[in-house]
């Protein structure tokens, strides 16, 4: 933890300084940040933030991908996007798998390349800024087990495959592991579509019992849960959810959602665009470094955004506490 404090703290004062030398900028230079799905309101909050330390560059900025949840046309919006021969890209990966050789085709030809969110541990990426999920796992199996009283049957939406819902899913597991009674006893892969989640839920409900618990891994499928409890008039089931959606505070309000875990897309993308502005200002020898192993290394290995643990007890709280969107283009 001290070694994730002090590296943050290195890199922000370096950013800040980056920032602060807006006269070493071409009208050239512009910034990409590609997701999944440019639809969610997960990803225009992060397309915000890239935009904001954009206008405080005075440089050129532009969120590209897909606007449904489709791994293989996010990674042409990738290609698309190092064709062009930007300062640099921010990547949330849909499938690791798919998106490490074009990270590293782009590093190959001097593009920096950042990752938020959802990692590619195995690429050539410089760092990784973004929601520790696995504690983020941890502290939604923490609420999970309390809330059902160290005893019954879960279900978990979730995207397999896409490693910050696994490590996500994993933290969950460990937690669970301490609590033998609590089971999940089925894993739903929504694909990156709500009304999949919607449909499954009402499929469960048509089964001979309800489970006690549902867990959602991303933003979208515990509205849908708590959309389908609601509409059926299911009651004293415990939902956690995931991320800050206006959808999912208002099923809070209401007491349908117990709680979920708000992450903080805009900072990832704001502060990995900052990165990417001192990375391309000053330059390294090479991009192509092994930054995990490097004690000397100019760029932390992971920069930790932070997450919240919203329920009834806070949100409105949680509400009042949010900046402002800024105005203007």
């Amino acid at each position: 933890m001290k070694k994730t404090l002090a590296a943050l703290a290195s890199a922000t004062l370096i950013a800040a300084l980056a920032a602060c030398s807006s006269s070493r900028h071409e009208a050239t230079e512009k910034y990409y940040l590609v997701v999944l799905n440019s639809k969610l309101a997960y990803w225009q909050a992060a397309g915000a933030g890239l935009d904001r330390a954009a206008r405080g560059l005075g440089v050129a900025s532009e969120t590209v991908g897909p606007d449904t949840y489709d791994a293989q046309a996010e990674v042409q919006a990738f290609r698309d996007a190092v064709a062009k021969k930007p300062a640099g890209i921010l990547v949330s990966a849909g499938d690791p798998t798919l998106m490490k050789d074009p990270i590293d085709a782009a590093i190959a030809q001097g593009i920096p390349v950042v990752t938020i969110d959802a990692d590619v541990p195995g690429s050539k990426r410089l760092t990784f800024v973004g929601t520790n999920n696995y504690q983020a796992g941890l502290m939604g199996g923490r609420t999970l087990a309390e809330r059902l009283h160290g005893k019954g049957d879960v279900v978990v939406y979730t995207m397999p495959g896409q490693n910050n819902l696994d490590e996500r899913l994993q933290g969950y597991k460990n937690i669970l592991a301490e609590h033998p009674q609590i089971k999940i006893v089925r894993v739903v892969d929504v694909k990156g579509t709500p009304s999949i989640a919607f449909d499954t839920t009402e499929e469960i409900l048509k089964g001979k019992s309800v489970p006690d618990g549902f867990v959602c891994l991303e933003a979208t499928a515990c509205q849908e849960v708590a959309d389908v409890l609601d509409r059926n008039k299911v009651d004293g089931k415990v939902i956690v959810a995931m991320d800050s959606d206006a959808n999912t505070l208002t099923w809070i309000q209401k007491g349908k959602i117990a709680a979920t875990i708000a992450q903080k897309p805009y900072t990832m993308a704001h502060f990995g665009a900052l990165i990417l502005d001192t990375v391309h200002h000053y330059k390294l020898p090479t991009l192509e470094g092994n930054w995990s192993e490097d004690t000397r290394s100019p760029v932390p290995v992971f920069v930790d955004t932070g997450a919240t643990l919203i329920d009834k007890g806070n949100v409105d709280a949680f509400l009042k506490a949010q900046t402002p969107a800024p105005s203007g283009n």
